[in-house]
């Protein structure tokens, strides 16, 4: 199967379509956990991603950004002294009017008719300003956890902005 380029995907055009229950073979989310580290204990700083503009951001997207920050974030702070969570979730359904090509594709493709296409995947749609992930961490890993989440914003499809924020006790 040979993937879409991101970009076709990223802006949001028509409504949303998140009823699954009515589609017949709708993959599954890549991103399957959406929390990772010590989960136990409260963090007095965090750093936050937030989208720039209103986009889609595919599951994949968001899978490889979570894996570029949390592979970070674990060789340079330590695994039991940061927590991960992934804010949004996928649950737009994108779908595709998959062409044949090729000799005689024609006869075979309908073209538009009854173009409603199938499920290819899944995105979750983010306005601006919104969240997308947010790294908690002690003091003094405030500037590791800006390079991991500097790592994880190359992978998202719109510009990002990396907020750090201090929480009261």
């Amino acid at each position: 199967m040979v993937r879409k380029p991101g970009r076709m995907y990223r802006e949001i055009r028509g409504k949303a379509y998140a009823r699954k229950e009515y589609m017949g073979g709708v993959p599954q989310p890549k991103i399957v956990h959406f929390d990772y580290g010590n989960l136990q204990k409260n963090y007095p700083f965090s750093v936050t991603l937030a989208a720039k503009e209103s986009c889609q951001i595919r599951h994949s997207a968001l899978e490889a950004a979570r894996i570029a920050a949390n592979k970070y974030a674990s060789v340079k702070i330590g695994e039991n002294n940061y927590h991960l969570k992934v804010r949004t979730y996928p649950h737009i359904v994108l779908r595709e009017n998959k062409q044949a090509t090729g000799a005689g594709a024609d006869r075979v493709s309908q073209g538009m008719r009854r173009a409603f296409g199938k499920a290819v995947g899944t995105a979750a749609r983010v306005d601006i300003g919104q969240k997308i992930m947010t790294l908690s961490i002690e003091k003094e890993h405030v500037q590791v956890a800006k390079e991991a989440m500097q790592m994880a914003k190359m992978k998202i499809p719109t510009p990002c902005s990396i907020l750090i924020e201090e929480r009261k006790p």
